[in-house]
């Protein structure tokens, strides 16, 4: 037990001297399942060798560092003597909770993988249950303790894989029987010889065994302090950028409000000078009138943008009931000439009835006539 205990304190050391060398390990990682069989053989030198019982079990462990590690293991041992057991073939079990020490990864190191060959010795306690017999009639439980090698081959592009041999033995720590001794030839030790095959589960670094943390030296973390200081000094930099233009935003709005707070100018109209003379009492337009409203749907289709009014006035003969609607009549004849015949859109101009004039021309006939006004111009 002072081997025992010995061995488990400098694999702890060897916990501390390693675990700085590799990734940081989730719950679940780092976990294996194995199964062995092998024989085993009383240690006592009348029985060495003699006797050989057959025996077969399953391991379920996990590494908490390249260097050590837990398992739990349990082997069925079964009798060479058929039909001495009483109902069922095994002779006995022992289940052992064990530290699993590599001593390849201590001594020489992990290397960011598996080995391909490795030395794990392995030790611990358990407990082993022997099932009577039809001559002794009763089961026997014997608390036990464990300590062997296991000479390990890694397998594979994953070492996901590993297959070992195993010498070991096994102590009996206390008597059966009031002392008198192991019943059905079972001595106070037993050797074996196992062989074992293990799946390493895939672990949350996406591989099956340990990866080397990325360690980085002084050099390196004063450059990238460097460069974290380079950056911040940049940011505030762009900060101060920033409120300058934000400044000249806010100045630009107000001055853009200021401006809308003045009286705006009121629109007026530019006269165009083409007009359309008319025939006393008419409202149709003579074929030679035509050019002037050429020359306006000519000045429209070169502004786009531009609005025209199209007034309509009558001499001061007649009834002034009448002379209103045909000066009406007089401003939509020439906006349906510009839109019928020169495809000016009817949106963008206006017909006004102004009714009697004498103002426009000193010849009373000239007023008989319709004008034109650009409305989209101050």
């Amino acid at each position: 037990m002072k081997k025992l205990g010995l061995l488990l304190a400098a694999a702890t050391m060897a916990v501390s001297a390693s675990a700085q060398t590799v990734t940081e390990s989730k719950t679940f990682d780092n976990f294996y399942v194995g199964i062995n069989g092998g024989v085993a053989t009383k240690a006592t030198g009348h029985s060495w060798l003699k006797n050989l019982n057959p025996n077969a079990g399953l391991r379920i462990g996990r590494w908490f560092t390249p260097v050590f590690g837990l398992a739990a293991e349990s082997n069925a041992y079964f009798s060479n003597k058929p039909g001495v057991s009483r109902g069922t073939v095994v002779r006995g079990l022992n289940t052992s909770l064990l530290g699993t020490v590599n001593l390849s990864n201590w001594f020489g190191g992990y290397k960011g993988e598996p080995r391909v060959f490795e030395v794990i010795p392995v030790a611990g306690l358990g407990w082993f249950h022997q099932f009577g017999t039809e001559s002794a009639g009763k089961n026997h439980n014997a608390l036990t303790s464990k300590a062997g090698i296991d000479f390990a081959f890694n397998l594979g592009s994953s070492k996901a894989w590993q297959i070992y041999v195993e010498p070991s033995m096994t102590w009996y720590l206390n008597g059966e029987n009031g002392g008198q001794g192991i019943e059905y030839n079972l001595n106070k030790s037993f050797f074996q010889l196992n062989a074992g095959i293990v799946y390493k589960f895939k672990n949350s670094n996406g591989t099956h065994n340990f990866t080397i943390a990325q360690l980085r030296d002084q050099n390196e973390i004063d450059g990238l302090n460097n460069q974290i200081n380079s950056l911040r000094s940049d940011l505030n930099d762009k900060d101060a950028q920033l409120s300058a233009k934000d400044k000249k935003i806010a100045d630009l709005q107000n001055a853009l409000d200021e401006c809308q707070k003045k009286p705006k100018k009121a629109a007026t109209a530019t006269n165009l000078q083409p007009t359309v003379l008319f025939r006393q009492g008419k409202s149709s337009i003579d074929k030679a009138q035509y050019a002037p409203i050429e020359l306006i749907a000519s000045y429209m289709k070169n502004h786009p943008e531009a609005n025209v009014e199209i007034k309509g006035y009558a001499s001061p003969e007649g009834n002034a009931e009448f002379n209103q609607k045909l000066s009406q009549a007089r401003a939509e004849a020439v906006k349906n000439a510009l839109v019928k015949k020169y495809k000016i859109s009817a949106d963008r101009l206006k017909a006004t009835g102004c009714g009697v004039t004498d103002k426009l021309f000193e010849q009373v006939e000239f007023n008989r006539v319709a004008t034109f006004n650009d409305t989209t111009k101050d």
